[in-house]
C-alpha cells in the first residue's frame, strides 16, 4: 500500500510539472521583478514581470479557464497610464496599470485581429 501511494504521488507530481512546463513557457523566476499584480473580473489573476537581466516583459494570467504565459511584451505611457501589450498569434493582450479615475484599478483587454473581444475591470493587489 505504501509503495502504491509513493508511486501515485510521484506520477501526479510528474504530470503536474509537465503540464505546467508546457502550459507556461515564459517563466518569471528569481531573475524577474513583479511590476503589476491584478485581480480581474471573470476570475483572472494577471501578473506583469520584468526580467532583471534582459529587461524582457512577461505576462502571466491564471484562471479557471486556463493559464497563459507570454513574453516579449512592450510598455508605453498612454494618457497618463502605463499599458503593457503582449501578442499571441492573432490575439493581443493589453494590461492597463491604473485608470484615469483610479491608480488602484486597471483593465485587461483582449483583441483578436485588432478588434476588441473582451474587456475586464481589475483591481491591484
Amino acid at each position: 500500500m505504501k509503495a502504491f501511494l509513493i508511486r501515485s504521488t510521484t506520477l501526479l507530481a510528474l504530470a503536474t510539472s509537465l503540464i505546467a512546463h508546457f502550459a507556461l513557457p515564459a517563466k518569471a523566476d528569481s531573475t524577474a521583478n513583479l511590476l503589476l499584480n491584478l485581480q480581474c473580473q471573470g476570475g483572472y489573476n494577471v501578473n506583469i514581470w520584468k526580467t532583471k537581466q534582459s529587461g524582457e516583459l512577461l505576462y502571466r494570467s491564471t484562471s479557471s479557464n486556463g493559464n497563459l504565459s507570454l513574453g516579449r511584451g512592450t510598455s508605453q505611457a498612454t494618457e497618463g497610464v502605463r499599458v503593457y501589450k503582449f501578442q499571441n498569434g492573432n490575439y493581443q493582450y493589453w494590461v492597463w496599470d491604473g485608470t484615469l479615475d483610479s491608480q488602484q484599478s486597471g483593465t485587461l483587454e483582449v483583441y483578436k485581429n485588432n478588434a476588441i473581444q473582451q474587456q475586464y475591470a481589475c483591481t491591484k493587489r
